[in-house]
């Protein structure tokens, strides 16, 4: 397993666990694991965001389908108690059975039961201007009882995390010649060394440099993106969007469209993945790059 560490902290096994909180009222500890099947019938995404200093989880859990259907768990009022968490209607763990390699997740709820495992392929990613990491993952396990195998990314990120100041671009899927893709861009109008990698297929995880995302949308609802990484450039479709609403502790509201999509690469390969657009307040201003 290869670890590509872009940042000048360091990256270990240990840092599967939780971390000390520093003092800011957003310091924000999360947990991101998404999938979908290969054929983009089926597909969902969990997290765990604790904010220890404002005193609560934040917990969501989508589960959508290409024919529409979406079922969702959104709870903003969860005790900051770690990584098992038991609201009003879910009961939902997360755990490290082998660091940077396996990650079990199990979710009970009304209409909703994951019991899901994520396997690392190809090496883990970390960034450069914060701690956090990406790692693209086989998902093997059973979806309401159901066998469930395709693919996705999880990622780990702590520090402070202020969803009402700064819009980003974020993508990962894998694509039809077992090619794992990823690329992050944070929406400042300006060209910077962004988070990207791809993972060849049966090979070790490379970073991509150079990497671009320009979105088109229909109204405020994003319709195509084109994801340009060296040699490559995938564009990307929703198929399925499963969004959340956050409120600030000062009442400033930023939407959050996150979509199931259908990628297709300019040398005629297919997939399926999860991006997302984050959109906080006056977004439009933040420096998107249009798909012209």
């Amino acid at each position: 397993m290869r670890i590509v560490n872009m940042g000048e902290w360091p990256l270990s096994e240990e840092d599967e666990q939780l971390h000390e909180p520093g003092d800011d009222p957003l310091w924000n500890e999360s947990y991101y694991l998404d999938f979908v099947t290969d054929d983009g019938e089926l597909g969902g995404y969990v997290r765990i965001g604790l904010y220890p200093n404002w005193k609560r989880t934040w917990f969501w859990a989508r589960l959508v389908r290409r024919d529409g259907g979406l079922v969702e768990i959104t709870d903003h009022e969860a005790p900051p108690t770690g990584l098992t968490l038991s609201g009003d209607a879910y009961e939902a763990d997360l755990t490290t059975s082998d660091p940077l390699r396996t990650v079990r997740l199990r979710l009970a709820a009304p209409g909703l039961s994951l019991d899901l495992e994520w396997h690392t392929r190809g090496g883990v990613y970390g960034y450069q201007l914060t701690p956090r990491y990406e790692v693209p993952c086989e998902v093997t396990g059973t979806v309401d009882g159901r066998p469930f195998q395709g693919h996705g990314e999880r990622d780990h990120s702590w520090g402070v995390r202020d969803w009402w100041t700064i819009s980003w671009t974020w993508s990962s899927g894998r694509l039809s010649d077992g090619t794992h893709l990823h690329g992050t861009q944070v929406n400042l109008g300006m060209p910077l060394p962004w988070p990207a990698f791809t993972v060849p297929p049966g090979g070790e995880i490379e970073h991509a440099g150079g990497f671009t995302a320009g979105t088109r949308f229909d109204g405020d609802r994003p319709a195509e993106t084109l994801l340009s990484f060296p040699g490559r450039a995938v564009t990307v479709r929703p198929v399925a969007f499963a969004p959340v609403t956050l409120v600030s502790p000062e009442g400033a509201v930023a939407t959050f469209p996150r979509a199931m999509c259908a990628l297709e690469s300019d040398d005629g390969a297919t997939g399926f993945g999860w991006t997302e657009w984050h959109q906080p307040p006056g977004w439009r201003e933040h420096g998107w790059h249009p798909l012209l």
